[in-house]
């Protein structure tokens, strides 16, 4: 796997994480435990932190950056759908982001919240507990989140983590 040092700057991977070899971790990165990293994903901490929390899925494809005036954090059983952009914004515990979304600069998405597939939350928004964020731009449905399904899915990747860590290996 890809995993670099920038300068002083060198990743933190929990041991029991899972990160695929084709994902690549620059700089000022944290992966917390059983969380799981997913091919094509970039994390580039180069101007700011980036934090992602215990048995949080961050799916194939996606990039997560920073600036120097706002780190990105992703908390404890997130799902980071594929191909999806986080940018200097904080997704907080049990949310998550479906596939091909975009978060902004200093924009929250709240304990439990769900970004829909394709949905773009722009700088400053905030996605409140328990709602969805649908559509470009997003608008709010309060309440809408399902917390069971958060909850299976990212159970589901903490468990092909696990799959992946013991069962992957390369053929060609």
């Amino acid at each position: 796997m890809a995993i670099y040092a920038l300068g002083d700057l060198v990743p933190s991977i929990d041991p029991s994480a899972y990160v695929h070899p084709d994902a690549t971790i620059i700089g000022n990165v944290s992966i917390g435990p059983e969380s799981t990293v997913w091919p094509g994903v970039v994390m580039r901490g180069d101007h700011g932190r980036i934090i992602v929390g215990a048995r949080t899925s961050i799916q194939d494809g996606t990039v997560i950056h920073t600036t120097a005036l706002h780190p990105t954090t992703v908390g404890d059983d997130c799902v980071i759908g594929h191909v999806v952009h986080l940018e200097g914004c904080v997704i907080e515990d049990g949310s998550l982001v479906g596939s091909g979304s975009i978060v902004l600069h200093d924009a929250r998405v709240r304990k439990g919240a769900l970004v829909g597939a394709g949905a773009v939350v722009g700088n400053r928004v905030e996605v409140p507990e328990g709602a969805m964020a649908l559509g470009v731009p997003a608008k709010i449905r309060e309440g809408a989140a399902s917390q069971e399904m958060i909850r299976m899915a990212a159970e589901s990747y903490v468990e092909n983590g696990r799959r992946f860590r013991k069962e992957l290996r390369r053929i060609d």
